[in-house]
């Protein structure tokens, strides 16, 4: 044990040290990455060329696309290249980009996902004023507001964070990540940045709670619209972004909120992959999935088949 805070890297947790698996690492990262990087930036392209899709769900949804691409650009390359060069090694200033970017990435996630669900609270349960609260100089406002808070948040965290005496350099995590550096402390300031995560996970759970709460107002108003077509347009809008909302959710508690068993290293780097990895790639397919405007808008920017000019109508 020794005082590492001001030496040049730490250590991050390696998949494994037979070099065939290393390199087997290196390619399954490599498709998870493509593929998180390709579905997210055929959203943002989609959402940003085509003028039927520049309302505010579509602008939402291409924030939290670029939110995704960033948070999985953070973690991902730098472990691909590790397992090609067969090292363990990020420096300290990586480290605290890592910690800085991932963070602002994550809580924006979060921020949008809410505000989306306040989107679709409006849309369904107040049509008539939708056009008025959330028109376009709202919607732009609210999400620089969103994307300010979270840099300014994780710059409040990085500080606290770096601000410690770290006793160790060898991380068990894949990435620079703020519960494993605080495992690495030998200083009282670590109680500041625990506080912070405490302070952080309320925030979280009420932000949860308000979607659910906000999802239980939409459910009851939706069972009240008389058409069958009505309600299956008003759900089509609202399944996908309850069921991101609970991939973020459920793969954070998957991790963080489990008992500390005798779970092995294996094992508990699987689930971190699953936090880190898995929604950024799957936003884009479970918007996409059932979305025939979006589907619509992906098939012409691939240039799939001809469109008539009659633009869709968005009309929740």
């Amino acid at each position: 044990m020794h005082n590492v805070s001001s030496t040049s890297e730490f250590l991050l947790l390696e998949f494994s040290q037979i070099r065939e698996l290393q390199i087997l690492h290196f390619f399954v990262f490599l498709a998870l990455y493509l593929t998180t990087l390709m579905g997210n930036l055929f959203i943002i392209l989609a959402i940003a060329l085509d003028h039927h899709l520049h309302t505010p769900m579509y602008f939402f949804l291409m924030n939290l696309a670029i939110s995704d691409l960033g948070s999985v650009s953070v973690t991902v390359p730098k472990s691909m290249v590790n397992s090609l060069m067969s090292s363990r090694h990020i420096s300290y200033a990586e480290c605290v980009t890592q910690v800085f970017f991932f963070f602002t990435f994550e809580t924006c996630d979060f921020a949008l996902l809410t505000i989306m669900a306040h989107d679709r609270y409006i849309a369904i349960c107040n049509p008539l004023q939708y056009e008025t609260i959330m028109n376009k100089g709202a919607c732009i406002q609210i999400t620089t507001i969103a994307w300010i808070i979270s840099c300014l948040y994780s710059v409040l965290h990085t500080g606290s964070t770096f601000s410690m005496t770290f006793c160790s350099s060898n991380m068990d995590q894949f990435f620079c990540e703020v519960p494993k550096l605080l495992k690495l402390s030998c200083s009282n300031l670590y109680l500041v940045e625990l506080g912070l995560l405490v302070f952080s996970c309320i925030t979280v759970f009420g932000c949860f709670i308000y979607i659910i709460t906000t999802y239980a107002w939409i459910f009851t108003t939706v069972l009240k619209i008389p058409s069958v077509q009505g309600r299956h347009k008003a759900l089509s809008t609202c399944l996908p972004h309850l069921f991101v909302v609970s991939v973020f959710m459920f793969t954070g508690l998957f991790v963080y909120a489990r008992p500390p068993g005798n779970i092995s290293s294996d094992l508990d780097l699987v689930f971190s992959v699953i936090y880190a990895v898995l929604p950024p790639m799957l936003n884009p397919f479970i918007y996409s999935m059932r979305n025939k405007e979006i589907q619509t808008a992906l098939r012409k920017l691939l240039n799939l088949r001809q469109f008539s000019d009659t633009p869709p109508r968005f009309v929740l």
